[in-house]
Parts: structure tokens; sequence; C-alpha cells
């Protein structure tokens, strides 16, 4: 687990080194990276000293705790390449012959259907918390593996969010103009989420529960960032393999339908395109595969 994030730390500080004249605080992000170096030595040196449950899951909890941390800090990137969301919209176009973010809320507008989109979208953290507790609690000699997956998932998506700066629909169709976006003219804005951040209000029932969970989320922590692939959509399809690797049944089909209705959600409150969800769902079972044989050899080379 460290290993990957130490990885990623390295590839983000290269990054922030050959482009450090055009990043907007280079030296509080590279201060920021020494200080997740020193929490995870000293989780680390605490697990040596004193290895038991207690402090592996101590281990395990600071760097989740940190990918809150992680997902801004793709924008302080990614904001120095231009922006790509009129080639992911014109895509979007040709593929179906329309926007299906810009649609699908006002084709199901139901107070109903807002609410399990809504209830879907914001069980995405609590589902990660779910699966990594099953491992924990049930199956501890495949805790770290799963937690592995998990984390060299997530830090694949944020490498890819780096390179490809994609804002996703609801800050792209702000800033183009609805109309323009419903003619199918798709303006390329360079650099304009460099210093923009503005984003239409997420459409659906305003005075549902789950519909004020997410805008509460939205507003303390959204970026024009981490559109394409849908990690949402990845990491949840990660969270489902790993369940149906420990074949447990109850579990899956109890979250099934969250992750139906948080699959359909990228798309319905606009955070992503159709094809963010779709490349979603089929890099988060690439990675699955991936890390799952990565793990394997891993322990294979251990125990000889």
């Amino acid at each position: 687990m460290e290993w990957v994030v130490l990885g990623y730390l390295v590839f983000t500080l290269l990054f922030i080194l050959f482009t450090y004249t055009k990043l907007a605080n280079p030296d509080s992000m590279i201060w920021g990276r020494m200080r997740v170096v020193a929490m995870m030595a000293a989780l680390w040196t605490v697990y040596r000293i004193v290895p038991c449950r207690a402090t592996m899951f101590a281990r395990v909890v600071g760097q989740m705790a940190l990918l809150a941390w992680w997902y801004p800090d793709t924008y302080e990137l990614n904001r120095v390449l231009p922006n790509l969301d009129h080639v992911f919209a014109q895509w979007e176009q040709a593929l179906f012959g329309f926007q299906p973010a810009l649609v699908f809320a006002e084709k199901f507008s139901s107070p109903v259907i807002s609410e399990l989109m809504s209830m879907g979208y914001a069980a995405y953290y609590p589902m990660i918390a779910c699966v990594a507790l099953v491992y924990f609690l049930r199956h501890y000699a495949e805790f770290q593996r799963c937690i592995f997956v998990i984390m060299a998932s997530f830090m694949a998506f944020y490498v890819i969010f780096d390179l490809v700066p994609v804002v996703g629909p609801t800050f792209y169709y702000k800033a183009a103009g609805l109309r323009h976006i419903a003619e199918g003219v798709f303006p390329n804005l360079g650099h304009y989420f460099s210093t923009h951040t503005d984003c239409l209000a997420t459409p659906g029932y305003t005075d549902g529960i789950f519909y004020q969970m997410v805008e509460d989320a939205k507003a303390a922590g959204e970026r024009p960032t981490a559109a394409f692939p849908s990690s949402h959509v990845g990491i949840s399809t990660v969270c489902m393999l790993l369940l149906w690797h420990v074949r447990s049944r109850k579990l899956l089909i109890c979250l099934l339908p969250l992750y139906v209705f948080l699959c359909l959600a990228t798309v319905y409150i606009q955070a992503h395109y159709a094809i963010d969800a779709l490349a979603g769902l089929a890099t988060g079972a690439l990675f699955f595969a991936l890390f799952m044989a990565v793990s394997r050899g891993m322990i294979e080379r251990r125990h000889r």
C-alpha cells in the first residue's frame, strides 16, 4: 500500500518540478508531499514496533483518509494543460446523437428517481469503507491485498486525471453555455478552467435529503477535474469485484442496487459524460484484474 502511494508521490513530484513555473502553489504542493511521507513513515514505524490488527488498521485509515487530499491535487496539476472537454463532448454527441448528461435528469425528473440517484452517488465512500471492513473483520488474511487493490486503483485513476484534463458536464456546460450544448456546439475553452471553477446546480429534487448530501459534498471539495474515466464507477466496480472474490454474496446483493444507482447517477447529476461512466466500468474491471495479479505475484514471491 505504501509503495503504491510513494510511486504516485514521486510521479507527481516530477510533474511539479517540470511544470514548476506554471503551477499556482508548487512550494506548498512539495511540502504537502513531505508531510505525507512523514505521516506514512510514522504509521509504518508504529506498526513495525507493535505489529497487530489495530496498528495495521491505523495505517490503512491514514492512507485512505488522504484520498480526499489527493483528489483536488489533480486539479492543481492538470490545469496547466489545455482542457479537452470539447473533444469528449463531441465524441458523446457522435456516439449517442445527443448529450445524455443534458437530457437524463430532464426526462426522469421525479423526486423518487432523483433521490435514488443521489443516494447511490452518496453511497460511494461508505461502499468503499464497507468492503474494507468486511475484509478486515471476516477475511483478514486478504485484508492487505484488498487495500492494495483499492489504493492502486485510486492512484492509477489519479495518474490519468493528472494527464487528461477533462472537467465533466457540470463545469463544461456552464462555461460553454447550455444553448450551445443543446445545439451541438462544443467550443474549445483552452485554459479557461485554470482560473474558473463555476459549475451548474445539480439537477433533481432539490428538497431531497440525499440531494442535499450530494450538494454539500460538491460544495466542500468539488473541482473541475477527474471526469474521465469516472473513478466513482471504476472504484465501485473494483469494490463489487472484491466482494465477488471472497464470495460475500449477501453483501454483494445488498450493495448491487446502490452500485447501479451510483453508475447512473454520475451522468444524471452531470458529473460525468456517459463515455466517462462506460470507461470507468472498463478500467475498474481492468485495474481489478491487473492489481489482483500483481498482488498474487507479490504473495508468491514472499512465500518462496
